[in-house]
């Protein structure tokens, strides 16, 4: 077996012949945009803005944003860490609570978020975040806690009641049978 570096070639392999000029273009565009130099041979590369990683954090750091958790929690504050995971760090948090007509601010300080709790997250306008919708009252946190627990006790009563009709159907509510495995 002959010891072979990367730039020599077999002398019994068949020699391919060159790629024409213009088989792929220097600039490739496509739907999302100008993808830089195209590497031989390989698959199209997509630009750097279209990482979906933890990394896209990078350009949030710093930044007041608003962050909806998956159990409905509205948390707003200053990200001020993450890690590859997107663990978040946030700095001067408020939790804001809405029940019907009204919203009400809960200070909770540096608060921590696991990763896989985020549903949403956005950057806040800081130029329009004082403009607080006309249709929206800012109340005491107890008001808005007890009409924020009725809302909730209503829809439970309601989902019970669609759960006992599927039931009589003979459908099975979500999340109630044996898991199987």
């Amino acid at each position: 077996m002959d010891r072979l570096s990367l730039n020599e070639s077999p002398a019994n392999a068949p020699q391919r012949s060159p790629r024409p000029q213009n088989q792929f273009p220097q600039q490739a565009q496509n739907a999302l945009g100008p993808a830089g130099p195209q590497p031989t041979g390989g698959p199209p590369q997509l630009p750097p803005q279209m990482f979906t990683t933890a990394a896209q954090l990078l350009d949030l750091t710093d930044k007041k944003l608003v962050l909806i958790l998956r159990d409905g929690r509205k948390l707003i504050g200053v990200l001020r860490s993450w890690d590859q995971f997107a663990n978040l760090v946030f700095q001067e948090t408020v939790e804001r609570i809405y029940a019907g007509q009204l919203y009400a601010d809960v200070p909770r300080g540096i608060f921590i978020v696991r990763g896989e709790n985020v549903l949403l997250l956005g950057e806040v306008d800081l130029d329009r975040e004082d403009d607080i919708p006309p249709t929206l009252t800012k109340a005491p946190f107890e008001e808005v806690f007890e009409l924020k627990k009725k809302e909730e006790d209503k829809r439970k009563k309601g989902d019970k009641k669609r759960y006992d009709e599927l039931q009589a159907l003979g459908f099975e509510p979500e999340h109630s049978g044996e898991i199987l495995f």
